[in-house]
């Protein structure tokens, strides 16, 4: 971004940044700095504070569908059979891959803002729930579920 000001021009860079390590752990972070290295720095430490886990099924997809919302951006996700690969765009495929899973389908509706899509992927993935959890939850056993 550039400002005009009494001296000149201003620069001012902006990162959005995705921190993952490919085993269940996914953040997306944003920093601002008047160099881009400074910027990226910034958005690292931010992605670190917003951490994510996602259940991975045995296929390394995620368990069930799932949606996010960020801004004007909307995520769709469906998991999908080994062999599959990662088929999304733009900044959800960067997400999917840096968290780990391997075999998704996955598609952006309404806004093609990288950051908002990011996030709202993000969103969709911290939505997720297990069998156990959901059972842990109602308090009840994981074979009573299947019943």
């Amino acid at each position: 971004m550039t400002k005009v000001v009494k001296g000149g021009k201003k620069l001012s860079f902006r990162a959005i940044v995705v921190v993952g390590n490919e085993k269940g752990q996914v953040g997306v972070g944003v920093g601002k700095a008047s160099d881009v290295i400074g910027a990226v720095k910034k958005g690292v430490a931010d992605g670190k504070k917003h951490l994510v886990e996602v259940p991975l099924n045995k296929a390394y997809s995620i368990p069930h569908p799932a949606n996010g919302r960020a801004g004007g951006a909307k995520v769709f996700m469906r998991p999908a059979a080994p062999g599959t690969g990662v088929i999304a765009g733009g900044a959800v495929r960067i997400v999917l891959e840096l968290a780990g899973i391997r075999n998704i389908l996955a598609k952006q509706l309404g806004s093609d803002n990288p950051l908002n899509n990011a996030r709202a992927a993000a969103e969709a993935l911290e939505s997720l729930r297990t069998l156990g959890n959901v059972a842990e939850e109602r308090g009840i056993p994981l074979e009573k579920l299947y019943a």
